[in-house]
This record gives C-alpha cells, structure tokens and sequence, in this order.
C-alpha cells in the first residue's frame, strides 16, 4: 500500500484503486459511468490514488484527480465490454494496484485474474442483465452463466439493490455486500437547457435513459399523445446498436414532444430540476441513477412499477405499469400533493443515497478486502 494517511481519529493507507468495466470517465453514457465518475472522484479526494480505465480518449490523463486510462475499444454490440475489459485486466497485471473494482456482470470471468496477482477485487453486478430485450440468445446466455461466475470469481459481490441481493441469495446462496449508488439534493437555479429546448419550468414531464426497448421510451411517448393537457414531453437519450428503436422513438407529429438526443451534465440537472414530473420507465436493472437523481432534485417521481424501482422510490413517488401511464399522467397533474412528494423524495435521497456514504461504503469495502489479503 502507498503513504498513509489520517482518517477518522485513525491512521489509514492511501490506496490505490483501479476501476474497470465502464465505457470511462467524464460520464456520459449511463449510470455506471456516473457512478465511476462520482465515486473516483471522492476516493481521490478522500487521499487515494485512482485509475478509471476509459474506451474514448480525454485530452489530458488526469480528470478531477483521478488518472485515465484509455485504451481502444471494438465497437461491436455483443462484444465490446468483453473485449475492452480484457484489455484493461491485461494492463492492470502489468501495473499493480492495491485493490480492483469491476463494474458490470459480464465481466466477471476476468475477475480471478488479479486475484492470481495478489489483487483483491470487488464486482458491482449491477442488475439481471439477461433480461435486456436487445440481447440475442447467445449474449443473454452470457450474462446468465456470469451470475453464477459472479459468486465466486471475485473477492466479494456488490450489489446496488436489495432486491438484487435478494435474487443473489436466493438464487445462488451467495452473500452480498449491498451499496446503493448515490444522488445530489437541490435544484439548480438556472434555465439554459430549458430555454434552448423551449421548455418552461413546471410545464414539461421529463424521461430521461437509454433509448432501448426495456427502457421503454415508446411506451412513455405513446401514452404521452393519449394525453390532453398543454404541457410537453423531453424525451432525453440515444443509443449505440440502436438506430432501429430509436427512429420507432422518434416518429411523432406531436409538437408537444420535444427530441433532442442526449444531454449530459449541467443541462441535464437543469431538466431534473424544473421537470412537472419525471417518469421512470426501465423495467430491467437494480437501482438507476437517473432515478435517484431526479428524486435527489425534488421532481414528482412516476416509475414502472418493478421491485427495484419500488425500492428505491420507497412511497415517495407514483408507481405506474405499461397499461396505465396515460391516466396516471393526468392524475398526477390534478394532484394537490406533487410538492409534497418531491420533497420526501428528497429527504429518501439524502438519507439513503448519499454519495458521500456511497463513497466511504466502498472505502471500507477496499481496506476490508486489502487487510484480508495480508
């Protein structure tokens, strides 16, 4: 371990942590792209050393304190995570770090590999995988065999739901070290993306995810055009491997339905920020990051009605299924309560998903895992 280091009355080592798995850091693809950002981010700030391995290139090595890595990606829709991470698994034996966490479960099969290198490794499985309708038989067979790889090729499990951990349990008997992703709280004071977009604060629900078929954005545009009111839709995202979802997305002569593609960063807090309602569609995965987001910046909260999302909006949002997201849309908008229930969406965010606890969870997981490997 590198120099040490003073926390919590205690002297502790700085680590050195490599995090694999992700399309890399600055994030803007999904959420475990926020979720690398945000956690490497912290543990930098928190005294440690840490190398995000990236498949698109930044014009300088270091971001925010924490050093990229980038390596060239295949692009192929099966095979580019598999590939990308095998490559990052063989530079990271060649550049030793105290403690490795992989993102994704898929990539579980390279995770005994440092662990033959006398690096311990922590996987985030995220949710059941398999179930993503863009997946053919081959690749859902894949991440299938890798939940069952995922319960002993690593050091230990994370998972970022209960229900997930349940599943893990239940499923397979294995244990798993729970750790949610995290969120900010508060609205942003400014109106750029909005103005651009010709949204006006309050007047617009708001979706924002990948544009692929379990995300269910056609679902949430369709039952938006059933709806009579003079507010809009911001259907926020794209895709890679997904043109043929996204042109169905996008073939609407609503002018009430606003299109932009992906928006990352501020202007995408702003549209959080100043939505009427944020509607949580996906059906697939443990706990999403947009979700607890929106929730983080006080929106009214209408989710698909899964475990996970029930989990995480815990009574404080609006559950919805395929069939009935029309008429819950207008109900919302005659509900005296919306402002109500932004505000103890809030309060869940900040008492459960705080990314400063997120971050000193897998602090502790890390020198946990290292003090076991002496």
């Amino acid at each position: 371990m590198t120099v040490e280091r003073q926390t919590a009355g205690a002297r502790r080592a700085s680590l050195k942590i490599a995090l694999l798995g992700t399309r890399g850091i600055p994030a803007n693809y999904g959420g475990f792209e926020t979720f690398a950002e945000e956690l490497a981010t912290r543990l930098v700030e928190r005294g440690h050393k840490v190398t995000v391995y990236c498949r698109e290139p930044h014009p300088e090595p270091v971001y925010q304190g924490v050093d990229l890595q980038y390596l060239a990606a295949w692009r192929n829709k099966y095979a580019e995570t598999l590939a990308h991470t095998l490559v990052a698994t063989a530079h990271l034996l060649r550049h030793r770090h105290d403690v490795a966490l992989y993102c994704n479960g898929a990539n579980a099969i390279f995770t005994p590999l440092p662990r033959l290198w006398g690096m311990p490794v922590a996987l985030n499985v995220d949710g059941l995988e398999r179930k993503r309708k863009k997946w053919n038989a081959l690749a859902r067979g894949w991440y299938h065999f890798s939940e069952w790889l995922a319960t002993f090729c690593p050091t230990e499990v994370v998972t970022d739901a209960e229900a997930i951990a349940a599943y893990y349990k239940e499923t397979y008997g294995c244990d798993s070290t729970f750790i949610p992703y995290g969120a900010p709280v508060g609205k942003l004071p400014t109106y750029e993306v909005l103005d651009r977009l010709g949204l006006e604060p309050g007047r617009y629900f708001l979706y924002v995810s990948r544009f692929e078929p379990e995300n269910n954005a056609l679902l949430v545009r369709e039952a938006f055009e059933k709806l009579e009111t003079d507010m809009k839709l911001a259907l926020i995202g794209d895709a890679p491997y997904a043109s043929g979802y996204i042109r169905q997305v996008r073939q609407t002569s609503d002018p009430r339905i606003v299109i932009p593609g992906a928006i990352y960063g501020r202007g995408y807090h702003e549209l959080q920020s100043h939505s009427f309602a944020y509607i949580h569609a996906t059906e697939v995965g443990g706990t999403h990051p947009a979700l607890i987001e929106a929730m983080g910046r006080g929106a009214l909260v209408l989710y698909l009605e899964t475990p996970e999302n029930t989990e995480v909006a815990g009574g404080a949002g609006i559950p919805f299924h395929a069939g009935n997201l029309t008429q819950v849309m207008r109900k919302a908008q005659q509900r005296g309560d919306a402002g109500a229930l932004g505000c103890a969406a809030q309060r869940r965010v900040q008492e459960r998903y705080s990314w400063d606890a997120v971050t000193a969870a897998y602090e502790q997981l890390f020198y946990r895992l290292c003090e076991g490997r002496k």
